[in-house]
């Protein structure tokens, strides 16, 4: 199996990106997960043996409380397409702003110094891009570039921040502001019983991220970044259009492919950089849900319950798609005094079906 290393550029001229700083944001509705199933329960229960089969799910999770854009009453009501993206244009700009005001507060630049925008989203539409409603909203400059990216799914957040990277180091002394928005428990569809509309709702919650990064000051390198898609896989995770919003698509599988097949492509990209597993500090992972965890510790060669950051968001915010990468990396900058590290993998893994890694590294 051949995983090419992207060192993102051959370019003498080329320099790496550092990450200056990560900043995350949550919707004001906290949802604790025995509340859900409760309601799930009384609400929908009696229409359906299949929900009340699976709500000893939602205990399974390793998810103690998530956050929502909107109160867990409205989930109670039917809602169509335009109303839901609506919400989440508005909701996913206001926390866009928030959290790149915080970026900008904690790496000590300001708005003005922007000079390039990464926006992934892909649980919404929007155009004008997210990207231009959050320049218009914070009065960005003019001459901002800006890369909206959807369709990423989980795998989002650790794609967004190497096409940061390379846009960073294209131009050394830009300033690149990383933004990534999901708000997936909007998906959550009342009157669909069928299993994966279940799952999502025990694991979905809404989030955003914003980083900065740039080729001057300080901050972990993004030295190397790559991807492998496996074939025949395009049914493995996604979204599906609905007329009252987006279903999700979950393979039962993904934990085992995890397990199965992640490890030899982790372990060639890192041969690109003459490292090995067992070279790398700390893993940053997306949590897609507590077997995929597992799946990842099996895969990345570490003891069970190794992956404490990232076992730590999932359980504090759930599933947030593409940005709980970003919660998980801002977490590990934030104990890094506690537990050092020089090298940190970040992953994840989204729809195509697409592994996403990008190698970070401090002197």
């Amino acid at each position: 199996m051949r995983v090419p290393g992207d060192l993102l550029s051959d370019s003498p001229d080329w320099r790496n990106a550092k990450v200056l700083a990560v900043a995350s944001a949550v919707p004001p509705y906290a949802l604790d997960q025995l509340d859900v199933a409760r309601r799930l329960a009384l609400a929908l229960g009696k229409r359906s043996p299949e929900i009340a089969r699976l709500l000893p799910m939602f205990g399974n999770t390793g998810i103690e409380r998530r956050y929502s854009c909107v109160p867990i009453a409205w989930y109670e009501e039917l809602h169509a397409w335009p109303e839901r993206n609506r919400i989440f244009l508005e909701s996913a700009v206001d926390l866009l702003e928030r959290a790149t005001r915080e970026a900008l507060a904690r790496a000590q630049r300001s708005a003005g110094d922007i000079d390039a925008i990464v926006a992934v989203s892909t649980t919404g539409i929007a155009t004008p891009s997210l990207d231009a409603l959050l320049m218009e909203r914070m009065g960005l400059r003019r001459d901002v570039r800006r890369t909206p990216i959807f369709g990423l799914g989980c795998g989002g957040g650790t794609i967004g921040l190497s096409r940061a990277a390379t846009l960073a180091g294209a131009q050394p002394g830009a300033l690149v502001l990383l933004l990534v928005v999901e708000l997936c428990a909007l998906a959550f569809r009342r009157d669909d019983f069928s299993k994966s509309n279940i799952v999502a709702t025990a694991l979905f919650g809404d989030g955003a991220a914003a980083a900065l990064l740039s080729t001057e000051g300080s901050g972990p390198a993004v030295v190397a970044a790559a991807e492998h898609t496996w074939p025949a896989s395009l049914d493995v995770m996604g979204w599906e259009v609905m007329d009252d919003g987006l279903r999700a698509i979950f393979s039962r599988d993904i934990p085992s492919l995890v397990a199965a097949d992640l490890h030899d492509v982790a372990a060639a990209f890192l041969r690109t950089r003459a490292l090995t597993l067992h070279d790398v500090e700390t893993f940053v992972c997306h949590p897609g849900g507590a077997k995929v965890l597992d799946a990842l510790e099996v895969a990345f060669e570490l003891k069970p319950g190794a992956l404490v950051d990232a076992r730590a968001i999932l359980r504090e915010y759930g599933n947030m798609s593409a940005a709980t990468v970003m919660f998980v990396l801002e977490r590990a900058l934030a104990t890094r005094a506690e537990r050092p590290w020089k090298r940190a993998l970040v992953s994840a893994l989204g729809p195509g079906f697409t592994a996403g890694l990008t190698l970070l590294e401090s002197p």
